[in-house]
């Protein structure tokens, strides 16, 4: 695939999602042949946002299809990943108008901080070898937007095309002091409009939150880039993705850390 079917694929995704056009398959001569064409479009995607946008700076990345059941059905062996911009953080309690999306869904998340560059090495990192360099975890919610895709015809490298689906991520309470927990196997749990209607478990995603930092460290070190202080991973739904109605209020705890609330309006 050449830079200008790159350009063009991403530039086709980035007006869909503007003109809030419903989500399809990259398919015939459009379908990437490899995960790695997929990639140069999501980047080239992210290069015209940044350009034709009001976005600016990446402020975190994040890891999808952390599932094995989805990987399976997408045809893949690997999580895959994308980035988050700035302006698509948002702090606890945000109000969410379901307007701005064409079907708003929503994601139970740890999310990390970095708290030192990550230097880039000879060794891919591990959970273990990257526990270093993390500076605090909080529960988070991703706030996607599948665009009304068809679940039945999907595929790793289109979803990946179109930034897997990220429309925003809100941060929850901010855990620093992480000696005596085991951020890979606390409880979770969702409240709707307060009642509980889901749980589960940390490990849920991945086996352990800091498998999906290694991953995202490794994905970038191919590109010669590496994990900034400061900077936040969303580790992965732990949970089914749910698709609130106007006027729920929703709350994700994280048993040690808290929790993160937000309103849907």
């Amino acid at each position: 695939m050449d830079q200008t079917t790159i350009h063009r694929i991403a530039m086709e995704r980035f007006k869909a999602w503007k003109n809030r056009e419903r989500f399809t398959q990259l398919l015939g001569e459009d379908k990437p042949t490899d995960m790695a064409e997929a990639y140069a479009i999501q980047s080239e995607l992210y290069d015209i946002m940044r350009a034709q946008d009001r976005f600016t700076e990446f402020g975190g990345h994040k890891v999808a299809l952390t599932s094995p059941a989805i990987q399976e059905m997408c045809g893949v062996s690997e999580p895959a990943y994308g980035a988050v911009f700035k302006e698509f953080i948002y702090e606890n309690n945000h109000s969410i108008d379901v307007q701005d999306f064409i079907r708003f869904g929503i994601e139970f998340e740890v999310c990390i901080e970095i708290g030192t560059n990550v230097p880039l090495s000879d060794k891919p990192y591990t959970k273990d070898t990257i526990a270093e360099f993390i500076a605090a975890v909080m529960p988070a919610f991703e706030l996607i937007d599948d665009r009304d895709a068809d679940y039945a015809h999907l595929d790793a490298a289109s979803i990946l095309t179109d930034r897997c689906w990220c429309n925003g991520i809100v941060m929850g309470e901010r855990t620093t002091d992480l000696g005596s927990l085991d951020i890979g196997n606390l409880a979770t749990r969702v409240l709707v409009n307060g009642q509980s209607n889901d749980h589960g478990n940390t490990r849920d995603a991945l086996g352990h939150p800091l498998n999906s930092v290694a991953f995202v460290a490794n994905h970038l070190a191919r590109y010669g880039k590496q994990l900034k202080a400061g900077e936040v991973i969303m580790t992965g739904s732990a949970l089914k993705t749910q698709f609130p109605n106007s006027g729920d209020s929703i709350s994700y705890q994280i048993a040690g850390l808290g929790d993160v609330s937000v309103r849907v309006m």
